[in-house]
């Protein structure tokens, strides 16, 4: 027995080894749907020798499998910047960023300043910016002209218009009302009252929609055959629209469009932090930030990726957003409580005759 036990451990120690040796050449990434292409994937195999291993999902369920895990089962997710706060101090789901193996110069200033300023708890930083975009008015100008959110409620186009049934809409209403809803975060009360208001407009306004779509290919159908005169959705959608039919334009609203940024993250329990470190400094070389962004059809946060984009989305953003970022509303970090009220509308505005 004596003689089997260091055999044993032996055997032990080098199982450990070899599960080691394998995460460092493993990458598991959580992410959305066209975020991480093949062809990204095997360009940073051959530089590193690392495997990307890509699971698709959402904001919601980057949050549950981390919370069912402790953060644990992938190294790299990317959820977006105003989901990663409140996560992390409900259930600790994430890593803090060591900087010194970042290359921050290859961000974007203004975008790495703004998830600074979001994505920061106890003074560590939490996330990264990595694709940002935005929701606006999508409009068949020869067919109707809208300049804010509320135009999709004016009694000509009945029957005519959509939405997605999710929070953005309600932050795009409170802003077309003239309300600030992410000033009243700290104030439940007060933001629990402008939901309210933003809901019976929403009500007073379902003979205008069409349907509630509940994704970008049921909305691009929409507008694509003239079911659709105008809905609020993503910009790039509005672009691949256009890129079909000059006609389709995508606006940015008078009141702003209501920008999303999604970021890295470092699950709490990942096991190749050097390997998301390699893949967040690779992704962000101009050269690769381009392949990224001409899949997903949005930009990146990449200095410089932007001069390397496809020229026709290059022109296609200057139209939309002539003053670039002037006029846009991110996102801060959601207090927790906050989508349960939003919750609640919605759920009234789905119901109601």
């Amino acid at each position: 027995m004596q003689a089997v036990l260091p055999m044993l451990l032996a055997l032990a120690l080098l199982g450990g080894g070899a599960a080691r040796a394998d995460d460092s050449k493993r990458l598991r990434i959580i992410t959305w749907s066209d975020y991480v292409p093949a062809e990204v994937i095997a360009d940073f195999k051959k530089e590193t020798g690392i495997q990307a291993e890509v699971t698709l999902s959402n904001n919601e369920e980057i949050i549950s499998k981390l919370r069912a895990t402790g953060g644990a089962g992938f190294d790299l997710a990317q959820p977006s910047q105003d989901r990663i706060v409140g996560a992390q101090q409900e259930f600790r789901i994430y890593k803090p960023f060591d900087l010194s193996q970042v290359r921050l110069d290859q961000f974007m200033p203004d975008l790495l300043a703004t998830v600074r300023k979001n994505a920061t708890l106890d003074g560590k930083l939490y996330g990264l910016p990595y694709v940002w975009g935005a929701e606006g008015l999508v409009v068949n100008s020869k067919r109707a002209k809208l300049a804010d959110y509320g135009d999709l409620c004016r009694p000509e186009y009945k029957g005519k218009t959509s939405i997605r049934l999710r929070r953005p809409v309600l932050m795009a209403f409170a802003f077309a009302s003239g309300k600030d809803p992410f000033a009243l975060y700290g104030d439940i009360k007060a933001y629990s009252a402008l939901m309210e208001s933003v809901g019976r407009t929403l009500i007073a306004c379902k003979p205008n929609f069409r349907f509630f779509f509940d994704n970008k290919d049921q909305a691009l159908n929409g507008v694509r055959s003239g079911e659709l005169v105008a809905a609020m959705m993503w910009d790039s959608g509005g672009w691949a629209l256009n890129r079909e039919n000059p006609d389709i334009r995508f606006i940015n609203p008078k009141s702003g469009a209501i920008a999303w940024l999604d970021t890295f993250a470092l699950p709490a329990r990942g096991k190749n932090d050097a390997g998301a470190y390699a893949w967040i400094n690779f992704t962000m070389r101009p050269a690769i930030a381009a392949k990224i962004a001409k899949s997903i059809g949005n930009f990146t946060a990449s200095k410089g990726a932007d001069e390397l984009a496809d020229p026709r989305l290059k022109a296609q953003f200057k139209e939309s957003f002539p003053d670039g970022f002037r006029n846009v509303r991110w996102y801060p970090a959601i207090p927790a409580g906050l989508e349960e009220i939003e919750g609640k509308i919605l759920d009234r505005i789905k119901a109601a005759d």
